[in-house]
């Protein structure tokens, strides 16, 4: 009872039992009567819809950090004692961090919204604030330091970057910054932009720095003065200034913060370390010049870096490798371009150097020399490709792809021991990756194959490489799948595609074994349905010293010996007994290997009902053992480093996906965040899962999402929403918001049903196969007797898209539709081009996603019987779709064809176009925009509502884009963050 009605009953109790009765009731009528009737989601709800992020747990598990932020207002760092509940805000806080001692959190605290609106004007088209939003430059963004348990907050201003020093509780340094300047090899600074497609011209406009016909252009070589790194003692809050630093690292446990000196007087330039515990510093190089990319080794012991300063007069001035350990005076040059056993003429890449985890390697990058200035008087090259029919990439393909061809380096390694350098990645073998072994790397090339990607898929020549010496033997030829080394570096690992099976290599002497021929289940994914080879469910990694290795199936895992040997199920079968997909899950970001002796987590997925949870494998069980199973969605899980504290989300389509934490027995579990409370304001939905059967009896699942207060008597419009398979996402929480496709939150609050069937799919014939499963699975709704059958409509973007432009030729079940970014022509969409990437589609029907198998010169009917265009007399529904000019994956052609030819039949049809958007609208002001116009339509066909102007007379031209839609995104007065104490 509330206490009001509480204190009211009490001045009535001497009324008598049936006047007290009455008086109470009274009250609590007249209550309710007061309390605000839940309403429809608007437009004005989105911008301050809150969401979590930043999530930390301190190491000692007493404390939890995170950020509350929105689009529309300023969010708030949130510091919670777990014990007492307790807790500490600061306005606009993100990113916080724990000193290990937990004792302090350190964050960023990014402008004011109001601030960051006064410079919207100057901002990139799409920015849209939130968390880590630093407004119009990040060094507007300040640090704050909270001293626990107090609460009490030190406040740092204009700070680019904040880094604790790992393992330390004392030391935090705090940069400045500036606006960087553009750096390539060598210190030569930027490229010059140029060329590139006229404008509205289909493909994108060609990147910055491949002017004079894509040869890289050097600019200016530029060396921009550093700004004060401030380092503080976080114990005394004794602070120290260094000025004109550009970059630093710490060392383990803060003994060591290695700095960068970029000075306006040349002679002031170079590297130096700081002893922290006497202040004491040592300089490591100087002279005028870059340095850059420090790396210290997991002990702090070792310190590498790169600088050009050696050459800095050259026009060019490649960098070279400097290598210092404690105890000695200065850094050492180990690595240059005249190093004994560099490739001729490769000089080092101006990348990070990084250590192995025993600090007995350390790895770098050699690249080839950049080119020498351009001559500014030499006649600028033609914009002009020039395609041939062997090139291994298409010329769309290079052009995407031409930084990074211009910028590839070569995985070197140099030895510490033995100052050895090594070269492992080579021109012909691009791709040298270490594993966790100290012996061998792996290395793959996709050289001999870069034509089939064009129509086929990626492939590898798959090498392991000798550390010691740079030798290589080639291992597999044409593999679809990558190749993993055992912890130990004793075995290669992969999967064949083409046999369905899990194999090992032993690198001794070469064994190969097949793991799972005699396993009585399948390794490869049981519901593949494109036109490639199956992948395979992945694997959970080894247990110690090499000895066995967990597979995945469907549902169970498997452990495997590399032999092949002994294998068992360590899930017991229970997996596939109750369609339960366990997964092994590891909670210690420092283990390497799955234990062997004490118990294992398993993620747990019910396969049927959605539900999840967690079980743990003691060692000798034969089953899991379940700790928790729930109707929800469990998030990410985050234990402390070092306690039994465990933090996570759970969610559901009506429940927001807020922090939680229990022990690690997912025990007393409890809520510790309320990020959004005017939830509550709001009518809402839930979502549950049925069954259908599609037309050829196939018994599949949708997600079917019901208003608040559903009445099955009533009748309701519905709204379908497809893809592929969606019922996946039971228990995934909508938040108001905007984009390109619709907002199933939204539509339910204001009056939907909303239907999320899945789709499955044969060889040839993508178009048929959405038609029988999104047909029986509107039936089966309609049946059930409370949608207006007359009100149907339905949604989808790019596949969705094409799958409703076909659906609309072959059925008039649907009121209104919305297909974004549609393939309306599988014939002249098959030899396109996905601008995003450079690549031709015609991989998408051959092997992936369209399904159709083969060329359309091989299967020239069914191309034709799956492309809408060739049916599009048969429409008569309502058709909107949006396709930009931009669009990076699906050809805005496509959207062109279908629309003229629905205009020349003079069939309704609208067709937005955001100029220079994507695939997907990025800008916030176009998501806006787009999201009421599509709102506007469906809720003229299916609401009833009137018919909008802009459908009613269209948009001129000379008016586009004049309609201004943010007033209906914004509120008085802003809720007060969420769960605020």
């Amino acid at each position: 009872m509330h206490r009001r009605q509480i204190r009211r009953f009490v001045t009535i109790v001497s009324l008598g039992a049936a006047a007290a009765a009455w008086a109470i009731l009274s009250s609590v009528a007249t209550l309710s009567a007061q309390a605000p009737a839940k309403r429809p989601l608007g437009y004005d709800a989105v911008d301050y819809w809150q969401s979590i992020g930043g999530t930390r747990l301190s190491d000692d598990g007493q404390w939890l950090a995170y950020a509350l932020t929105s689009q529309g207002a300023d969010g708030h760092l949130v510091v919670r004692n777990l014990a007492s509940g307790q807790e500490f805000r600061h306005p606009r806080g993100t990113s916080p961090n724990f000193t290990p001692d937990g004792k302090f959190v350190v964050f960023t605290i990014v402008p004011p919204k109001a601030t960051d609106d006064e410079d919207e004007d100057e901002a990139p088209a799409g920015r849209a604030g939130g968390a880590g939003g630093g407004g119009n430059g990040a060094a507007r963004n300040s640090a704050g330091i909270m001293a626990l348990p107090g609460g009490q907050v030190t406040t740092v201003e204009q700070v680019s970057t904040i880094r604790l020093a790992p393992e330390s509780s004392v030391w935090v340094a705090f940069h400045k910054g500036r606006a960087q300047a553009a750096g390539g090899r060598g210190g030569r600074g930027g490229r010059a932009g140029g060329g590139g497609a006229g404008a509205g011209q289909t493909p994108p406009a060609q990147p910055a720095g491949e002017g004079r016909g894509g040869a890289a252009t050097p600019a200016e070589k530029r060396k921009d003065p550093g700004s004060d790194l401030i380092i503080r003692n976080l114990t005394t809050g004794a602070e120290v200034t260094l000025a004109e630093v550009n970059e630093f690292a710490w060392g383990k446990g803060g003994a060591w913060l290695a700095y960068a000196v970029s000075s306006t007087d040349a002679a002031k330039d170079g590297a130096f370390v700081r002893q922290m515990s006497d202040g004491s510093v040592r300089t490591l190089r100087s002279g005028r010049g870059h340095y850059k990319s420090f790396a210290f080794d997991d002990a702090g012991m070792q310190l590498a870096f790169l600088s050009d300063q050696a050459e800095y007069d050259q026009p060019v001035s490649p960098y070279r490798l400097y290598f210092w350990k404690t105890g000695e005076a200065t850094a050492a040059e180990v690595v240059s371009g005249a190093t004994r056993g560099m490739p001729a003429g490769m000089v080092v890449h101006d990348s990070n150097p990084q250590f192995s985890d025993d600090g007995k390697q350390l790895y770098l990058a050699t690249a080839p020399p950049p080119p020498p200035p351009a001559d500014p008087d030499a006649k600028r090259p033609l914009n002009v490709d020039i395609w041939h029919y062997q090139d291994p990439q298409l010329q769309p393909m290079q052009r995407v792809r031409a930084t990074q061809e211009r910028n590839r380096s070569y995985r070197a390694v140099w030895h510490v021991g033995d100052k050895k350098f090594v070269q492992l990645a080579t021109p012909d073998l691009p791709n040298v990756n270490p594993g966790t072994s100290t012996e061998r790397a792996v290395g793959t090339s996709d050289l001999p194959y870069r034509q089939l990607v064009s129509w086929d898929q990626t492939y590898n020549d798959i090498f392991v490489v000798d550390l010691k010496n740079g030798q290589r033997r080639k291992i597999l030829e044409k593999s679809p799948q990558s190749a993993q080394l055992s912890p130990g570096g004793n075995y290669l690992t992969y999967f064949d595609e083409f046999a369905g099976h899990w194999f090992s290599y032993r690198i001794s002497d070469g064994l190969k074994v097949n793991l799972t021929e005699r396993l009585p289940v399948r390794f490869a994914q049981e519901d593949h349905d494109t036109p490639d080879m199956p992948s395979s469910y992945g694997s959970a990694g080894w247990t110690d010293g090499d000895r066995a290795i967990w597979l995945y199936d469907q549902f169970d895992i498997w452990e495997v010996r590399p032999d092949g040997s002994n294998a068992r199920m360590v899930t017991g079968g229970e997996g596939r007994k109750q369609s339960i997909v366990f997964r092994y899950r590891n909670l210690d970001s420092e283990q390497r290997t799955i234990p062997t002796n004490g118990a294992v987590l398993l993620s747990a997925t019910n396969d049927n009902t959605k539900a999840s949870g967690f079980y743990r494998l003691n060692a000798g069980t034969a089953t899991p053992q379940q700790i928790v199973m729930l109707d929800k969605a469990f998030g990410a899980v985050t234990k402390a480093k070092n306690a039994d504290q465990l933090v996570f989300t759970l969610s559901r389509f009506e429940e927001y996906p807020n922090l939680w934490t229990s022990d690690g027995n997912f025990a007393n579990m409890q809520k510790v965040s309320d990020a959004n409370p005017q939830q509550a304001e709001y009518t809402w939905g839930t979502s549950e899962l049925i069954e259908y059967i599609n037309a050829d009896g196939v018994k599949l699942r949708a997600i079917l999402t019901k208003p608040d207060n559903f009445d099955p008597t009533k009748k309701y419009p519905l709204m379908v929403y497809i893809y592929e398979e969606l019922s996946q996402g039971l228990h995934g929480y909508s938040s108001p918001s905007v984009g390109t496709s619709i907002n199933v939150t939204r539509y339910v609050s204001n009056g939907y049903v909303v239907l999320r069937p899945d789709i499955i799919y044969t060889t040839g014939f993508p178009g048929e196969d959405a038609e029988k499963c999104v047909i029986p699975a509107v039936n089966t709704v309609l049946a059930e007797g409370y949608i207006d059958p007359k009100r149907v409509g339905i949604q989808g973007h790019s596949w969705g898209g094409y799958q409703i432009t076909h659906l609309i030729t072959r059925t008039n079940m649907f009121a209104a539709v919305q297909a974004g970014a549609s393939v309306a022509n599988m014939v002249s969409a098959y030899g396109g081009i996905r601008w995003g990437t450079g690549m031709s589609r015609a991989f998408q029907y051959e092997k992936t996603q369209s399904r159709i198998g083969a060329p359309p010169w091989d299967k020239t009917l069914e191309f034709i019987e799956n492309s809408p265009i060739f049916w599009v007399e048969k429409v008569q529904t309502p058709y909107l779709t949006i396709h930009n000019d931009a669009d990076d994956a699906v050809p805005w052609y496509q959207g062109i064809e279908f629309f003229s030819a629905l205009r020349r039949l003079g069939k309704e049809a609208y067709f937005f176009n955001y100029n220079g958007e994507l695939h997907g609208l990025r800008n916030r002001d176009n998501m806006k925009h787009w999201t009421v116009h599509q709102d506007e339509f469906f809720d003229h066909f299916l609401l009833g509502k009137p018919k909008p102007d802009w459908m009613e007379n269209g948009v001129p031209f000379l008016e586009r884009g004049t309609r201004d839609v943010s007033g209906m995104f914004k509120r008085e007065t802003p809720a007060p963050a969420g769960g605020q104490r």
